[in-house]
């Protein structure tokens, strides 16, 4: 009984080691691809999204509204190829943050509902990747290698 115990959870494990770069690249190209299309929506039909800031409560909503439209757009980018994916990341987890108390928060009536919407499942998406970062297939991954001076093609800095 141990040995098929031990086995349910090795050979997983052996298995889900070699693909430690597929969950972080799929993370970030749903919701990078998700991201990047809202974003240049909003950009393309700002004074529709500063309107509904100004009904959510939203202050400054027409300096917010094309901020946040921005992060959006470019965080979603950045997500796809991998670049500050951290960054990307949070700023995106603070615009799901805003976005359910400032647009949802009235129709929480318990944890299932708050649980159920796709901004908390987003928010936990980015917050995953804040943590995990983007992963061996990268920009960042290749930034990371080169600043560490591990890419072949890296400057090697002399001290004097």
């Amino acid at each position: 009984m141990k040995l098929a115990i031990q086995w349910l959870i090795e050979w997983p494990r052996r298995v889900a080691h070699h693909l430690t770069w597929l969950a972080p690249l799929f993370a970030r190209i749903t919701v990078g691809w998700v991201f990047m299309l809202s974003g240049w929506g909003k950009l393309h039909g700002l004074p529709q999204v500063t309107e509904n800031f100004v009904d959510w409560g939203i202050p400054f909503a027409h300096v917010l509204a094309p901020f946040v439209s921005g992060v959006e757009f470019v965080g979603g980018l950045f997500l796809l190829v991998g670049l500050l994916t951290r960054i990307s990341a949070g700023a995106l987890g603070i615009t799901m943050i805003v976005a359910i108390r400032s647009a949802k928060w009235g129709d929480v009536d318990s944890l299932e509902t708050l649980l159920g919407f796709d901004e908390f499942e987003y928010l936990a998406l980015f917050l995953w990747l804040a943590i995990a970062g983007a992963g061996l297939v990268s920009i960042d991954h290749v930034l990371e290698k080169w600043i560490r001076g591990t890419h072949p093609q890296s400057p090697q800095i002399q001290n004097p």
